[in-house]
């Protein structure tokens, strides 16, 4: 982004569908005289026309939208505006949304308990043609190194029988039923489950049941 003083601020579109959301994204940029927040969607479908009547140089995208995600948004803007930069502003710090977010074409992305100045980096990186990753998400990048390199999502990476170790564990099944329904030892079913949990960036059992769940994931 241009340094100059006289230069035109950059002008942002926030997507949001929380007003105190939009609203103090739009006082935290009014004290930044290079931004400019130029417009405010709170569903995918706004967010679409609007950026496509205002071209924004930056969009701020919640990830969770009422109607469409926040990632179609984001495939469905570049196509239409291939120069618009995309920063996913998300509460997830999933392996998964990170990674769908990044492959949509997101050149950043930011947990919404980062501090305010933080987003205000994020936007100005991105206008200098950088990637900006949150710092819970550099360091959840730099645990699985995969997580950019791949065009398959942590997801599709498992192997048919981490998914079915998944599923099962999603389903109540303790690693005793688990061993006897798949013919396997209890503590190979406890290595199927650590590696997997290690593919999806989650630390215990009760973040895998709810990645899961959030993901509606089956077996193959």
């Amino acid at each position: 982004m241009d340094s100059n003083p006289s230069a035109s601020p950059t002008r942002v579109l926030v997507v949001d569908d929380h007003g105190i959301v939009r609203d103090g994204i739009a006082l935290l940029f009014a004290r930044e005289p290079t931004l400019s927040v130029v417009g405010f969607a709170a569903t995918a479908e706004l967010a679409i026309r609007t950026a496509v009547r205002l071209e924004p140089e930056v969009v701020i995208m919640d990830l969770a939208l009422p109607d469409l995600s926040g990632v179609e948004a984001t495939q469905r803007i570049l196509r239409l505006l291939p120069g618009t930069h995309i920063i996913a502003f998300s509460a997830s710090t999933s392996a998964e949304h990170v990674h769908q977010a990044l492959r949509a074409g997101a050149r950043g992305y930011l947990t919404k308990d980062a501090l305010g100045a933080e987003l205000v980096t994020a936007v100005k990186a991105v206008c200098a043609g950088e990637q900006y990753l949150g710092g819970v998400i550099a360091q959840r990048v730099t645990e699985t190194p995969s997580l950019l390199a791949s065009h398959k999502s942590p997801i599709e990476r498992l192997s048919a029988r981490e998914r079915e170790v998944l599923h099962r564990t999603v389903g109540g099944a303790t690693t005793l039923e688990i061993a006897h329904l798949l013919s396997l030892s209890p503590k190979t079913v406890d290595t199927y489950r650590s590696r997997l949990m290690q593919k999806l960036g989650v630390r215990n059992r009760a973040s895998l049941i709810r990645f899961a769940l959030a993901h509606v994931v089956a077996p193959n």
